[in-house]
């Protein structure tokens, strides 16, 4: 869907709320100017939308009286796969802008669906729980998003304003050949043109973007998700964190996943079974719960830091159970 037709449809959105709205208030919402705001009037008129234009001093325009949208036609699959679809987004911290977003999308679409199937829809969303964690994150403006899409589909530059994770503030050119959304958050991945060296950067933390004249090619075997993973898994950060684990590295990976930890084969063979795993981190006390969680042997190589955290959370665990008063 082009920037063009996705605010034509925005324009139907607004108007659809009733009420008379002036253009100068209809340019600020959509983000253009005057006279674009009548062209898109006019491309509403020629889908056969009926609205009206209120001339003078306090004019604008409005949908004609009675005009609703006609219902939504999906099969009970449809409907459910879209409004499953919409809120996985919104647990998952997908969902740009905010959080509400999702949720009045839900709701337009149910309002727009035939009585029978929303009432049965209604009757999952109330009913319906999740066991994985609501994610709550900074989630990238919309705009950012849909321009980067943009230009990676038709590999054109972008120049972007970036302000990084320690707080510093630059503007650059990139390449962009993929989007990634990982672990609530959406990642830009792409090339800086001057070197060819391959850079991730979160879309939340772009500030501005404009894309550039020009083209690109991706290489043939660039895999976006790979690179993000390897690029956050290897990021710089404050602890080097070094254990070596006894166990599976399936069961590991089920409280480790790719981006958080890499894991391999131990340099010494005499260490058959057991996994290397190091993790970069800017905080060392959520690391010896999740180890106790993998509840298999270990071994901290370092930091020495890391072994003090865990003989205290054991200390605090056998407090625990050997607590004799246990509240009612």
């Amino acid at each position: 869907m082009t920037t063009s037709t996705a605010r034509v449809l925005a324009l139907l959105e607004i108007l659809q709320g009733g009420g008379l709205r002036t253009v100068p208030d209809l340019a600020a919402r959509l983000g253009v100017d005057e006279r674009t705001v009548r062209r898109y009037v006019g491309h509403l008129l020629e889908l056969g939308v009926p609205v009206d234009s209120v001339r003078g001093r306090y004019g604008g325009y409005r949908l004609a009286p009675g005009y609703r949208m006609p219902p939504l036609m999906l099969t009970d699959e449809e409907a459910l796969a879209v409004v499953l679809g919409l809120l996985a987004g919104r647990r998952a911290g997908l969902v740009t802008t905010s959080m509400a977003a999702g949720e009045s999308a839900t709701a337009k679409l149910l309002r727009v669906l035939p009585a029978v199937l929303r009432r049965r829809l209604d009757a999952l969303l109330d009913t319906a729980d999740f066991t994985a964690r609501s994610r709550t994150t900074t989630a990238p403006e919309t705009e950012v998003l849909l321009e980067l899409a943009e230009a990676a589909l038709h590999r054109r530059p972008v120049a972007i304003a970036y302000t990084d994770r320690k707080g510093r503030a630059s503007d650059r050119t990139v390449l962009p050949y993929g989007l990634v959304a990982h672990a609530g958050r959406w990642y830009l991945t792409g090339a800086n043109p001057a070197d060819g060296e391959v850079r991730t950067f979160r879309l939340d933390r772009i500030t501005g973007l404009r894309v550039e004249s020009g083209s690109f090619d991706v290489p043939a075997d660039f895999e976006p998700a790979a690179t993000v993973l390897d690029s956050l898994a290897s990021t710089p950060w404050t602890h080097d964190v070094a254990v070596r684990i006894r166990g599976g590295v399936p069961h590991i990976r089920a409280h480790l996943p790719p981006g958080i930890a890499t894991l391999s084969a131990p340099a010494d063979a005499a260490d058959d079974g057991w996994v290397q795993v190091r993790i970069r981190a800017e905080r060392l006390e959520w690391i010896p719960a999740v180890l106790a969680a993998v509840d298999r042997p270990f071994v901290v190589e370092r930091p020495a830091a890391l072994r003090d955290l865990v003989r205290a959370l054991a200390r605090r665990l056998d407090a625990y159970a050997a607590a004799d008063d246990v509240p009612n």
